[in-house]
């Protein structure tokens, strides 16, 4: 490979990480996404009864 082949594959690795970057944070933070992640983050202080705790 010449350095411009090298040159052009890291700059198309780059788009691609920060296109799926983006799509990770629009994904996250669509609203209709918010009341399941609300709810999920409320399972650390759920009820851990029948869980067979060992202490």
């Amino acid at each position: 490979m010449t350095p411009m082949d090298i040159n052009l594959l890291r700059s198309l690795a780059t788009v691609a990480a920060l296109a799926a970057f983006i799509g990770i944070v629009w994904w996250a933070y669509t609203p209709s996404r918010k009341a399941r992640f609300d709810r999920d983050a409320l399972l650390p202080f759920g009820d851990d009864e029948g869980e067979g705790r060992r202490r």
